[in-house]
């Protein structure tokens, strides 16, 4: 189905240095209110979790600046976190009885699809959730 141009929502925060730990509200926060903007409440919980979990995994395993993006088209909500690693995300196996290592495992059970980007200044974790018609 194409999706006409006035359908198509885009938006980028710089997010500032991983190890920043007041920032990761200021990024919840955004992210809460771009949704709000976009009546996209129906979605809020689980893209604040994956988008969560992104940066979290990003901050983690990357460090340096993120770049938070969040693009809506017709059914999808994309959430792209770029980070300095060329490294792809490495999802272990999932034990529930296990402390941590859970981020993929979540993004992968809310999501209909993920992936990553290789690009020229490390690479791009993206994951898109389903919206819900209104």
């Amino acid at each position: 189905m194409e999706v006409p141009p006035s359908a198509t929502r885009h938006c980028e925060l710089v997010a500032g240095r991983s190890g920043d730990a007041a920032a990761f509200g200021v990024w919840i926060t955004w992210i809460r209110q771009r949704l709000t903007d976009w009546r996209l409440a129906a979605v809020d919980t689980d893209a604040v979790l994956v988008a969560a979990e992104l940066l979290s995994n990003a901050a983690r395993h990357a460090g340096g600046v993120l770049r938070l993006t969040l693009d809506h088209r017709g059914d999808a909500l994309r959430i792209a976190v770029c980070d300095p690693s060329p490294e792809p995300p490495r999802p272990r196996r999932h034990r529930p009885e296990s402390v941590g290592g859970h981020g993929m495992f979540i993004i992968d059970s809310l999501t209909l699809r993920w992936g990553t980007l290789p690009g020229r200044d490390g690479k791009t974790v993206w994951a898109d959730l389903p919206v819900p018609p209104r």
